[in-house]
């Protein structure tokens, strides 16, 4: 008979500090321990710290609590802040799961949007016809997982206006994206419908570089920069939970900055 190890409130802090150097990956590590709260520290509570399965089963816990917290909290209406162009950050960082040398190359002439789910209109949308919808920019703050945050000027495509010409259900849950490069995330409907969300296709008035997610990247000034996906290839609208490269490694999913 296998005994389980029974960790009690009173135990509670050094659990959560044993849980917390019993993740290996250093922005991993630092991304649960901020996203740790006190309700999720509760779902701790009983899981054997020994145990580093456990631990993993736990934090997951953790961060679907903390997904459901966010969404609750979030206010679709409140914007993001906005900065003067002289505070952008030049170079602006370049960030992925890949090295700078390693950017793929995107055809923008052969390149198109690819729609699934609920939408009426699937049909592909190529780059042309995306800068000829209405246009806008931010000057917003990225804010990375890993600590550091840059300022810079996106210009684009505001998302809601892009899913009402699509016929996207609204009231769906779910809004996902699979990318060039292989990556791949989803947001809440709420998101993709903020006024600041946005389908970048330039970058400081100048063509989105591919560094920065040429032929289009969806910027989000209320999330943290791993849901901005770039170099997206599709988009599907759907109830069915999604997921995400980091986010299925145990990344929050929500992920608001």
């Amino acid at each position: 008979m296998i005994k389980k190890k029974i960790v009690m409130p009173g135990d509670s802090v050094a659990m959560l500090n044993d849980a917390i150097r019993s993740i290996s990956q250093p922005s991993r590590r630092a991304f649960l321990q901020r996203s740790l709260t006190l309700g999720g520290l509760s779902l701790l509570t009983g899981c054997s710290i020994s145990d580093n399965s456990s631990v993993e089963a736990a934090l997951m816990k953790v961060s679907r609590f903390n997904d459901k917290v966010q969404g609750v909290l979030f206010d679709p209406n409140r914007l993001a802040p906005t900065y003067p162009e002289s505070m952008i950050t030049r170079p602006f960082p370049f960030n992925a799961f890949y090295g700078e040398n390693e950017v793929k190359e995107v055809d923008g002439n052969e390149w198109r949007l690819e729609l699934s789910g609920l939408v009426m209109d699937k049909k592909p949308w190529s780059l042309a016809q995306l800068r000829n919808l209405p246009q806008a920019d931010q000057v917003t703050r990225h804010i990375c997982v890993e600590g550091w945050s840059a300022i810079g000027k996106w210009g684009g495509v505001p998302f809601s206006h892009f899913l009402k010409r699509i016929g996207a259900d609204l009231s769906a849950k779910y809004v996902g994206f699979k990318c060039f490069d292989d990556y791949y995330t989803s947001i809440d409907m709420a998101t993709a419908l903020h006024p600041q969300t946005l389908m970048a296709l330039t970058y400081d008035d100048e063509e989105l570089p591919p560094k920065y997610g040429y032929p289009m990247k969806l910027r989000m000034p209320t999330k943290l920069g791993y849901k901005n996906p770039k170099h997206i290839q599709a988009m599907f609208v759907t109830n069915t939970y999604p997921g995400g490269y980091w986010e299925d490694q145990g990344y929050n999913w929500f992920g608001g900055s």
